[in-house]
């Protein structure tokens, strides 16, 4: 159809023309019927529903804005920082941190290797048995508070995992106040990619803090001196850096590294929160299955002279 402004510009050269030609019928407007055709248009588009993925017309432009899947995640608000921190922290660890685990793992014998973990395990015990107090599971708080003062006394301070062996075999489990935020419904918040911290979120790093600040703070000293604080850090950080060894190998393969890291973070968290919650959550959800076809319609039975004519031709040739 025609736009407005072509049909006003061209009146003057049509009515010179007309004025030549022989007089025709007379006709409506072409200013009119353009008016009343985009009248039309306009009252057709608004009984007719959006499709989806559209956006409502734009009264200014005129224009059907399509909505898009594109910028980050919902849950990766701030992906762009995240990436940029992601590839820093692969760079670091692939220079420093990795060949100060691998040197940590080869060169202490594995007994010294170990009962170090279990100091750092025995020392997070306060926070496990705090937290399942609080999420209400008394008997797995008690468990930890038992770990504890096994470990402590006749583990050597936790060096050997006593409470751990077969005879008494109290399992160790970690907890802290991220999951008991998540326990009662706080959300994960926006994924985040720290330096520091790693893989993480805004309900994950307030919680981890807690579960750091709970003995310098309760206790005092030797927890709140800087001496503690950082073996704490080392120790801990190379046992997660071995435990997590293979796991990283496979995301660095991965076609998108950043990608995997954080899907398969968030999957993690999101299966322990239903844990703790008594709730199953499938790493993958099965495809729905086809629905059946229909069965084919009956054919309509054969006439007697249809009949006549199948026999003839599958009747055996006799000579």
């Amino acid at each position: 159809m025609p736009s407005l402004a072509f049909l006003t510009v061209s009146q003057p050269l049509l009515g010179a023309a007309l004025a030549v030609a022989p007089e025709p019928a007379p006709a409506p407007e072409p200013v009119r019927v353009a008016a009343v055709a985009w009248s039309l248009q306009e009252a057709a588009a608004a009984d007719t529903p959006p499709e989806a993925g559209e956006t409502p017309p734009d009264e200014d432009s005129g224009e059907i804005v399509v909505e898009g899947k594109y910028g980050p995640p919902a849950g990766d608000p701030v992906e762009k920082f995240n990436a940029e921190s992601y590839r820093i922290t692969q760079a670091v660890d692939e220079a420093v941190i990795e060949p100060v685990a691998y040197a940590y793992r080869d060169g202490l014998p594995e007994p010294l290797r170990d009962g170090l973990g279990n100091v750092v395990k025995n020392l997070g015990e306060p926070s496990n048995a705090l937290n399942f107090l609080l999420q209400g599971k008394v008997g797995k708080a008690f468990g930890a508070l038992g770990r504890m003062a096994i470990n402590s006394t006749l583990g050597i301070g936790g060096l050997i995992d006593v409470a751990g062996k077969p005879g008494i075999g109290i399992p160790y489990r970690r907890n802290g106040f991220a999951n008991t935020m998540g326990y009662y419904g706080v959300g994960p918040g926006a994924y985040l990619y720290l330096p520091v911290s790693g893989a993480t979120t805004v309900r994950d790093l307030v919680g981890s803090t807690l579960d750091q600040a709970l003995l310098p703070l309760a206790v005092g000293k030797p927890f709140n001196q800087p001496e503690y604080a950082v073996t704490y850090f080392v120790v801990n950080g190379l046992d997660q850096r071995l435990e997590f060894d293979a796991e990283l190998a496979e995301i660095a393969a991965s076609d998108d590294p950043y990608a995997m890291r954080r899907d398969t973070y968030l999957a993690k968290r999101q299966r322990e929160i239903a844990a703790l919650k008594g709730e199953v959550v499938d790493e993958e959800t099965p495809a729905p299955e086809p629905a059946p076809e229909p069965p084919a319609p009956d054919a309509p039975p054969l006439s007697l002279i249809e009949q006549v004519q199948i026999t003839a031709r599958t009747a055996p040739v006799t000579r």
